[in-house]
């Protein structure tokens, strides 16, 4: 089945009070166009779950700049001060996450497991609340799985039934994001034909991806 859509047609699945996935390392990667529509539809109260927030100008960062977000899930903020502004004042709630512990929480959703034990974050604010298992004399944290409402991938060229393949470092956080969310809306640099992709370089296969619209090459 043909998944490529338009803007207008991806419209609808945009609501308040979403969580969004949206991957990408300080705008490496990362689908810009959806959320130039996203800014366009001005849906509020978002949650983004992310590896950062870009900077106030690029992805993510607009979004933060534009109010439409309630709280945030990333392993760092500090290329944007408009976030760590909104945080300080008790205007945005942020919650931050080792990345190697972002990452494994949000793989482990997409798996279906019930979280990851992992030593990062012991004896440090990181362990507030959380329980703690001791495993051959060492102490580790659990770590809940995170799935989202929808995830925002950028993939490098996907065929038309949403076989995605990426190049270098965009390849980063989008994978992953994109087997952990309910709904996958795929940004594509290059659509092409069923068949021209070789199977060897999938990385998502159409089974994980409902929507692909056409991005920048």
């Amino acid at each position: 089945m043909n998944k490529v859509v338009s803007f207008e047609q991806v419209k609808p699945l945009l609501k308040d009070g979403m969580s969004i996935m949206i991957g990408g390392f300080l705008a490496c990667g990362t689908p810009h166009k959806m959320i130039d529509l996203l800014i366009e539809t001005n849906v509020k109260n978002l949650t983004i779950i992310a590896n950062d927030t870009s900077y106030v100008d690029r992805g993510i960062g607009k979004l933060i700049v534009n109010g439409q977000v309630k709280r945030v899930v990333a392993s760092h903020i500090g290329t944007n001060a408009e976030t760590g502004r909104l945080m300080t004042e008790g205007k945005m709630e942020v919650e931050l996450v080792p990345q190697g512990t972002l990452i494994e929480r949000i793989r482990a959703s997409g798996a279906g497991l019930g979280g990851v034990i992992t030593p990062t974050g012991v004896g440090t604010m990181v362990d507030e609340g959380k329980q703690k298992l001791t495993i051959e004399g060492k102490e580790y944290l659990l770590e809940l799985p995170i799935k989202a409402d929808l995830a925002l991938v950028y993939a490098s060229v996907v065929d038309e039934i949403g076989n995605a393949t990426y190049y270098g470092a965009t390849r980063n956080f989008n994978p992953i994001i994109a087997t952990a969310a309910k709904i996958v809306i795929v940004e594509a640099g290059n659509i092409v034909k069923v068949g021209e992709l070789d199977p060897n370089n999938i990385v998502t296969p159409s089974v994980l991806v409902d929507y692909i619209i056409r991005g920048a090459n």
